[in-house]
């Protein structure tokens, strides 16, 4: 652009890529809603029931993995925040792989996001009839009529709106975020005070009297690895709806930054009350340990509410798992490489084709609900676990070659960027790989589930071969030059035209 132009100087020319799939969206998510997206997106189901069953095999070093595991968690955010300041999209990274891995890599991308969050919705469903359970008033309704209902009220709120998904995502945050800063403040009431806890005195002694810190080995934390990465699997999420975020490239970078806090403190601060709090072994894998806690601790209806909050965590994770996967399968279906019945928006402006597919999906998850009862949660937390690191690990590589191109064409990063790249990225592929490769530590479900996931790549060749002959050219990512006051990039001097 020539200097004497007539531009403002925070003003700048650029070429901006642009996806099909990003078309028909209402830019209505406020900056608050963004914010508790964030959060309500690296608090969910994972730790509210899931703790439960992975402090069953490791015990107190359950928090030292929610502790690594969540540093790469923070890093996989970080690039992702990155991409978005660059281009925000509400294909997120299913649009970042079309731009920068083609579209074979969006196809795979998209589809592993989906049996990431479709696998999701169903432990969702499941975790909300086992704590619906925890009345008497629920005891005998079967557990699949429970998370029927449940998939059929959340699917009904998503279809909506995005405005609603917004307000319902900010106040099931608040919820979550109150009751575990209470649940925090009372324990340490507790443990100050050496105020008995169903018979066990509160502090250092409840991990030094029941093995230590490591009371089963330093391998089983390697076992719980993938389960604990699923228990971060949503905060790709602030991604996701930055697309229809007002002012995306503005409110990004604080919500992301506050991710990595929230993780120390909610996951592993948690787990290191839980344990001096009372035994590890009094926590089990069918009921939350918040639920645990407070159902021991002798005050009326604290058990009720700590369950009545994370019932709500629940709905919550289904709730983003319906508005995320309506939006990627969209993008998917756009290109021609998804359900065209994926493309369908209601006047509101919701993919509402996309979210009925997977509230289908949510259906089998119903049946396994009726057949296996008591296997489900376990069986499609490993699925979704599989899904999350081939989605973060698609993150990760659209990331680096971001970068590399970045580079190659004499383009400045945005200032807000991904640290010590491509280091960070080398470094998070590995450990995505370790994390699939310690699967076969566990001779059960995690056997069972690499060799589900096997099967689930096969299908997903074949798939693609049936489907990339139907792409739809125009669909793709096409470049424009634009012009607005925050440019997405920076750009040097002597490119402008």
């Amino acid at each position: 652009m020539d200097r004497n132009s007539g531009v403002r100087p925070t003003e700048a020319t650029h070429s901006a890529v642009v996806d099909a799939g990003d078309g028909g969206y209402r830019k209505s998510l406020k900056r608050r809603h963004m914010n508790m997206i964030a959060i309500g997106g690296s608090i969910g189901t994972g730790l509210f029931l899931g703790a439960g069953s992975r402090m069953e095999i490791a015990g107190p070093s359950l928090a030292v993995v929610y502790i690594i595991c969540g540093l790469f968690a923070f890093i996989v955010v970080r690039a992702l925040g990155e991409l978005v300041m660059y281009r925000p999209s509400s294909g997120a990274f299913v649009s970042y792989a079309r731009e920068f891995m083609g579209e074979k890599g969006a196809f795979s991308v998209g589809w592993l996001f989906f049996l990431d969050w479709g696998t999701t919705v169903i432990a969702d469903i499941t975790a909300i009839a086992l704590y619906a359970h925890f009345w008497s008033f629920f005891t005998p309704i079967p557990q699949w009529v429970l998370a029927l209902v449940a998939l059929v009220i959340v699917m009904a709120m998503n279809i909506t709106s995005a405005v609603l998904f917004g307000e319902l995502e900010y106040w099931f945050a608040l919820i979550k975020v109150g009751a575990i800063v209470l649940f925090g403040i009372l324990g340490i009431y507790f443990i100050v005070t050496q105020t008995p806890i169903d018979g066990h005195t509160p502090g250092f002694a409840m991990i030094a009297d029941n093995g230590g810190f490591f009371p089963n080995g330093i391998g089983a934390m390697f076992v719980i690895a993938l389960g604990v990465v699923f228990a971060y699997g949503g905060t790709e999420m602030v991604g996701v709806a930055a697309g229809e975020a007002k002012d995306a490239r503005k409110v990004i970078p604080r919500a992301v930054n506050s991710i990595m806090w929230r993780i120390m403190l909610f996951y592993a601060g948690s787990v290191v009350l839980f344990t001096l709090l009372m035994p590890w072994t009094s926590y089990k894998g069918d009921e939350s340990p918040f639920v645990t806690v407070m159902n021991s601790i002798g005050i009326p209806y604290a058990g009720d509410i700590m369950n009545l909050v994370v019932l709500t965590a629940a709905m919550s994770s289904l709730n983003a798992g319906l508005y995320s996967t309506g939006r990627t399968l969209r993008s998917l279906a756009m290109a021609g490489t998804g359900p065209k019945f994926a493309k369908r928006m209601n006047k509101a402006g919701v993919p509402y084709g996309g979210i009925l597919i997977t509230t289908a999906l949510g259906v089998v998850g119903v049946f396994l609900n009726l057949i296996v009862p008591g296997q489900v949660f376990e069986i499609v937390l490993n699925l979704a676990g599989l899904g999350i690191v081939g989605v973060w690990g698609s993150i990760i590589i659209c990331h680096w070659l971001f970068v590399r191109k970045m580079k190659k064409d004499g383009r400045e990063r945005p200032g807000f960027r991904l640290p010590w790249a491509p280091v960070t990225n080398v470094i998070t592929l590995l450990f995505l790989v370790l994390v699939v490769l310690l699967m076969a530590l566990d001779p059960g479900v995690g056997r069972i589930t690499l060799g589900a996931f096997i099967v689930v790549v096969i299908l997903m060749v074949i798939g693609w071969y049936r489907v990339r002959g139907r792409i739809d050219p125009a669909a793709l990512t096409s470049t424009i030059d634009i012009t607005d006051d925050v440019p997405p990039l920076v750009v040097r001097d002597d490119e402008k035209e």
